[in-house]
């Protein structure tokens, strides 16, 4: 077992997918010769030839296209988006059609089709490139949308996401890309999906997140720690659905919340937890529950990153503010 960065075991789980189904294609810009921009599919198209690895034109909206008909075809597409803002062009074959195909063909029909983005602040990419809108996607029926915050967790929830019948949208945070490294199994595997993970046990309070978040999580629980207050951590892994009996049980046992989030507060994923909490484990509560999200305002230019992104002190005291009600 050898220790990988995410990106690495990405490039695992695409080329294994590959070897054990012979409908699985890999297409989108780029990511042939050139092994995508972050070099994801990097020596794909070299193992396996260009029937199974392949470029596309510069067109979002034709992806989008070519995923549907293949899967109609019988194919498991993995296309790639270029970078999680360029979104917009494929946003009827995301929303329009894929997402109910399944249910407006009376289940006779299944939609395969696992589209990998980038996504995510901190590396300072021109505009359009970093947004978070996933909480866009997760509001499509249909749609499953998975995000992993770590090497393994990647490797075996995109592996799991390939195999599903259902329409997935993985996206993948660039600056977890290659920031830290951890032990991935060299075979095939999944990570469930649908499912949350707990990153770190604890009983005074819960923090739920997910992507780049959990590291910035962990991170505000290592020095809340110095002051005696023991958090759990729940990475939500997948986003839509949500795994609330997962989330349930830890608040309920700690008592109190603070939902994490990088993108913008208005719309998203972290709203539906705060209202599903609300609805559920109202009386298990002993204080509000607490909140971090970006501004609502455009992703702003690198230079002003470092002020507009939620990090481990925000947490840190969020959490605070929360224990001390």
């Amino acid at each position: 077992m050898a220790k990988k960065t995410m990106i690495q075991a990405i490039t695992a789980a695409l080329g294994q997918a590959i070897e054990q189904d012979d409908k699985v294609l890999i297409f989108g810009e780029d990511v042939g010769k050139n092994g995508g921009v972050f070099r994801a599919t990097e020596g794909l198209q070299e193992k396996y030839g260009e029937d199974k690895v392949f470029d596309t034109p510069l067109a979002e909206s034709g992806i989008g296209g070519l995923s549907i008909g293949l899967a109609l075809e019988g194919f498991r597409p993995v296309p790639e988006i270029q970078f999680f803002g360029f979104i917009f062009e494929t946003m009827d074959s995301i929303g329009g059609q894929m997402s109910r195909m399944r249910y407006k063909m009376d289940g006779t029909r299944q939609m395969p089709i696992t589209i990998r983005a980038p996504f995510g602040g901190g590396v300072h990419t021109p505009e359009m490139h970093s947004d978070n809108f996933e909480g866009l996607i997760a509001q499509f029926p249909g749609m499953r949308v998975v995000i992993p915050s770590n090497p393994y967790d990647a490797k075996g929830l995109l592996l799991a996401s390939i195999h599903s019948n259902d329409p997935v949208m993985f996206l993948e945070h660039m600056k977890l890309y290659r920031s830290f490294r951890e032990e991935v199994p060299d075979e095939a595997y999944e990570v469930p999906l649908d499912k949350a993970g707990i990153s770190r046990e604890g009983k005074d309070i819960t923090i739920v997140t997910y992507g780049a978040m959990v590291r910035e999580s962990l991170k505000a629980a290592d020095n809340l720690a110095k002051e005696n207050i023991d958090a759990e951590i729940i990475d939500l892994r997948t986003i839509a659905p949500l795994d609330m009996a997962t989330i349930l049980a830890s608040v309920k046992k700690t008592g109190r919340v603070v939902v994490v989030q990088e993108a913008q507060k208005m719309g998203g994923v972290g709203n539906t937890v705060v209202s599903e909490i609300s609805q559920e484990a109202i009386l298990s509560l002993e204080a509000p529950i607490g909140f971090v999200a970006a501004p609502d305002t455009p992703f702003p230019f690198g230079e002003a990153e470092g002020i507009w992104l939620p990090n481990a002190n925000d947490v840190e005291a969020k959490v605070k503010e929360i224990m001390s009600y």
